[in-house]
């Protein structure tokens, strides 16, 4: 019984985390090569900070197999592409006002944000 409630309380407390706590790993301009991989479901860095009025490009590398992944888009800029199986697809964003933007695959399974600001 003991054990039972204990698994319990770790249940809840991952619950917690997961959906209220938990912060997705976040990339700044000029950290890597702003490379956003499509793999597992997710969009590795899932959020990504970038700067107010200057054009960007991200790269994003398809590793999942998926047919949902194939596609991304990011209804605020009226962007709409088809991201190739293993390749790089260079994605320009243009200079932004400051705010949050999402972006995602066409059921909204993979889920990732622009942070301008």
């Amino acid at each position: 019984m003991l054990f039972i409630n204990i698994a319990g309380i770790a249940l809840i407390a991952l619950i917690v985390w997961w959906f209220w706590l938990y912060t997705p790993k976040q990339m700044k301009l000029g950290e890597g090569d702003w490379v956003i991989a499509v793999e597992n479901g997710t969009y590795s860095p899932s959020r990504i900070n970038v700067p107010e009025g200057k054009p960007v490009e991200l790269r994003f590398l398809r590793k999942d197999q998926s047919p949902c992944s194939e596609t991304l888009l990011i209804p605020d800029l009226e962007i709409s592409e088809t991201l190739p199986f293993n390749k790089l697809k260079p994605i320009q964003i243009p200079a932004l006002e400051p705010g949050e933007y999402d972006f995602h695959c066409q059921m909204q399974m993979y889920r990732g944000k622009l942070v301008v600001g």
